[in-house]
């Protein structure tokens, strides 16, 4: 039975860790990758530009000897010029997999359950699980665990918040989340995460108050406050988010060792400082390359034959 991610909803615990754990094994050279993929062909369907999501997952398909099929915007139109239901069970007869990367996320839903092939969210408006699986990764890397580690999110209750709430409460990782008022996340993503919250013992707070978020954590993590499709309302946004900048005066409050992190592209001056994302604390870099290996890991645990 094909298996999709299109969030972190349905994965267990062990099946979070047994990637991470392959993803280090990627990474570190231990496991043969060339070959792994041989004869199989992804595409990238993709309705949003791309820098990290694009080019990690080309090469990564290659480095694991499969075919990778770029679908730029304005080839496929989903949902304009052809219903993601059609578009899904086509491509079914050609492929082996899809990368999604679209502006709904029912556009991700209705490909999966319409396709015979894995469907891998690549970003949508609600979830990164790619993003969220590979965050948990990097901070196991830096620290050497993830028992006893403490995540400090701070700005807009978006995307990328969503999956890594969920990727913290699943494996046990407590998380402070502040936002502005009207920015939360999305009620039902903090019931799910709750939920899991129940089972592994994670923490899950959510404040209006960054300061309080911040205090005594390991890991700082911001993302921007104006995503794309939202430039109309930049303006209100950085009033609304003003407070919120990842800078010298609020880091003051985390752990003497922290980490800070951003999934990117980064608004420099907005929501965070030049001089932390530059930084000696920061892993930005490290996490952007990392999205490579962990995304090499996501095709192998879907499509692997070993």
């Amino acid at each position: 039975m094909k298996r999709d991610l299109i969030s972190l909803k349905n994965l267990t615990r062990q099946e979070i860790l047994g990637i991470i754990e392959l993803t280090e094994s990627l990474k570190n050279g231990e496991l043969k990758e060339c070959g792994q993929l041989n004869g199989q062909s992804v595409a990238l369907l993709f309705q949003k530009p791309s820098n990290r999501t694009r080019v990690s997952f080309e090469v990564g398909i290659w480095q694991l000897g499969g075919n990778c099929i770029y679908l730029g915007p304005k080839e496929i139109r989903l949902g304009v010029r052809e219903s993601a239901k059609d578009v899904a069970k086509t491509l079914s007869r050609y492929l082996d997999a899809i990368v999604a990367r679209t502006y709904t996320h029912q556009d991700v839903v209705n490909l999966a359950e319409n396709a015979d092939i894995p469907i891998i969210n690549g970003l949508s408006d609600m979830f990164h699980p790619c993003q969220a699986l590979t965050d948990i990764f990097s901070i196991k890397e830096k620290f050497g665990r993830i028992d006893g580690i403490k995540i400090a999110y701070v700005g807009d209750g978006n995307n990328v918040c969503h999956s890594l709430m969920l990727a913290c409460s699943k494996i046990g990782m407590d998380i402070n989340i502040a936002t502005p008022k009207g920015y939360e996340p999305k009620q039902e993503v903090v019931t799910l995460a709750n939920e899991s919250a129940s089972l592994t013992g994670a923490n899950i707070t959510l404040t209006n108050n960054p300061e309080q978020a911040v205090e005594g954590v390991d890991v700082v993590y911001a993302d921007v406050w104006v995503s794309m499709g939202q430039e109309a309302e930049e303006e209100k946004r950085l009033t609304d988010f003003e407070g919120f900048q990842i800078n010298s005066k609020l880091i003051e409050f985390a752990n003497k060792n922290y980490i800070f992190m951003h999934c990117l592209p980064a608004h420099r001056g907005q929501e965070v400082a030049d001089d932390i994302i530059d930084g000696q604390h920061s892993i930005v870099f490290d996490q952007a390359e990392n999205r490579l290996h962990m995304q090499k890991a996501i095709l192998l645990f879907l499509l692997g034959r070993n």
